[in-house]
């Protein structure tokens, strides 16, 4: 299994049985300021959260969704827009926010992306090649349209190696893409690049841009503030010490997961991440196994 295939098994999970319900599943919009919109789904899993900036200079999306949905996603941005995306940001690799990539390059748009992101769909057999951005960056691009700035900016090493975050600093909103999953274990691609200490690095970083009125659009989960932020690097932070602990006390992997360290943790376990996984995960990138 390659490094981006492994997704679909994240889809299965996520959406079963509503991936066999497909009609039932759309986009739902969150006009956070005038043209500036969040989107979630609803009525299943369409992908991870959307962010859209329309207006009369033109349409920006940051992601996209799943392929075999990328119909409804067009036609969810249309009733949003005056017309046609014409720039599609990726915040990483993963097929919920590349899947429709092809879709929307066939219609007009250029895709944005990071230098690695790029390499990693490069390298991925199952991905359309169509979708494959089409610009990219090594550290950081902005965009100037409709009144605001997307600072789009890369953090190394942390969900995945080619992960980027938006600031919209006029009107003080950030889209964190999958570096920031609202309320539940964040999953970390230690297998594409991702890590531990990277992750909460780049946390840290999305947080020294906001404040108490920030409003932060996470890759999973609902709209939030900088407070949630701020729980969700704290209890990954305070778990690493607790794992990095039972490491340098000696204990083996199968040691760590008896003794439970992340108990404390367990509302924050999820179907994908539980917090087995979790523990497994943290292990894995403090020890390089």
């Amino acid at each position: 299994m390659n490094r981006i295939s492994v997704l679909p098994v994240v889809a299965a999970i996520l959406a079963s049985p509503a991936m066999a319900q497909d009609e039932n599943i759309s986009w739902k919009s969150t006009e956070l300021e005038p043209g500036l919109y969040m989107l979630e789904g609803e009525g299943g899993f369409p992908g991870g959260n959307l962010g859209l900036l329309s207006g009369a200079d033109g349409v920006v999306l940051i992601d996209n969704g799943y392929a075999h949905l990328s119909a409804m996603t067009v036609a969810s941005i249309e009733k949003l827009t005056d017309g046609p995306v014409n720039f599609v940001i990726n915040t990483h690799a993963h097929g919920d926010h590349t899947g429709g990539n092809a879709a929307l390059h066939k219609s007009g748009a250029t895709v944005v992306a990071h230098d690695n992101l790029r390499r990693a769909l490069l390298a991925d057999e199952d991905f359309d090649q169509v979708g494959i951005p089409q610009l990219t960056f090594s550290d950081s691009v902005t965009f100037h349209l409709n009144g605001h700035s997307a600072y789009v900016f890369h953090l190394p090493s942390a969900h995945t190696d080619g992960d980027a975050a938006i600031r919209f600093p006029e009107v003080n909103v950030i889209h964190a893409g999958d570096l920031f999953f609202n309320g539940v274990y964040p999953f970390i691609d230690l297998d594409g690049g991702g890590d531990v200490d990277g992750y909460i690095a780049a946390q840290q970083a999305i947080l020294s841009m906001a404040d108490g009125a920030s409003r932060i659009i996470p890759g999973h989960g609902p709209l939030a503030s900088k407070a949630d932020l701020q729980a969700a690097v704290d209890m990954l932070i305070d778990s690493r010490s607790r794992i990095a602990a039972l490491i340098d006390a000696g204990k083996s992997a199968e040691e760590v997961l008896s003794e439970n360290p992340l108990a404390h943790y367990e509302n924050w376990n999820w179907q994908f991440i539980t917090t087995e996984r979790m523990t497994n995960t943290i292990y894995r990138s403090l020890t390089a196994e």
